[in-house]
């Protein structure tokens, strides 16, 4: 049996890269997928795609740092699909690479606001949602950068992504209780426009032990273990999907 079956999840930052990887995979593992992203042109792709390969989908535009939007996505979970029971908060944005005294204020609450504040707004939406299933998986994308290491003009989303592993634990005391599972997914590099040209995407490999990059499928395989019964014991947990990376630093 697909190990979602039957299973419904909210998927952001689902038009690309790891979060495109992780709907199509969660659907074709059973689940209803409600995906979402800034962009209703790309989402409508992603929605075609899972539903050719025989899935099913809703897609809601929208940003995830307006809590309105969480909304609109647990609403649309209920109306079309009957419920909630896993949710992955992966949309996130690097900011401008700058050192911390030249990121301005602005710019500073931008990348709080997508990485960390959305994070807090999407499981403040889903909970009620999971209590009335009985319990769910809440499952939010962070980064060895912030948690293991520092990187230069990296301070703002070191400090957003490193936030969420807070933002974890708080669900965790609050939640697990009642069947809530909440758990950080922590990737390397990943092979995704985010992850900049050839050249960066070279150097960015070397930090790694297996001295590679990931492909976005592979991060939704573990987003997969988190979300299923394989992860039915995990609960506030950092799960490195990083190659290595943060045990040879």
């Amino acid at each position: 049996m697909p190990m979602l079956q039957d299973k419904v999840a909210i998927v952001t930052g689902a038009s690309a890269g790891i979060g495109l990887a992780t709907a199509k995979l969660f659907a074709s593992e059973g689940a209803a997928v409600v995906v979402n992203a800034r962009t209703g042109a790309a989402l409508d792709k992603a929605v075609a795609a899972i539903k050719a390969a025989g899935g099913r989908a809703r897609a809601v535009a929208g940003d995830v740092a307006e809590a309105d939007t969480h909304e609109e996505l647990v609403e649309t979970a209920l109306k079309e699909f009957g419920g909630l029971d896993i949710a992955f908060n992966n949309a996130g944005t690097v900011g401008p690479l700058k050192p911390l005294a030249a990121i301005t204020p602005m710019e500073w609450q931008q990348v709080l606001s997508i990485n960390l504040t959305a994070a807090f707004l999407g499981a403040r939406s889903q909970v009620p949602a999971m209590l009335d299933r009985g319990g769910g998986s809440i499952i939010v994308t962070s980064s060895f950068v912030g948690t293991s290491v520092g990187l230069p003009g990296m301070a703002a989303y070191a400090a957003a992504k490193a936030g969420l592993m807070g933002l974890v634990k708080g669900l965790t005391a609050d939640y697990a209780g009642h069947g809530i599972r909440a758990n950080a997914l922590l990737p390397g590099g990943v092979d995704t426009a985010m992850a900049g040209d050839s050249a960066q995407k070279e150097w960015a490999a070397g930090l790694h032990a297996l001295k590679r990059i990931a492909q976005p499928e592979e991060i939704a395989q573990a987003a997969l273990f988190l979300a299923g019964p394989m992860g039915s014991f995990v609960a506030g947990s950092a799960l490195f999907a990083d190659g290595g990376n943060a045990a040879v630093k």
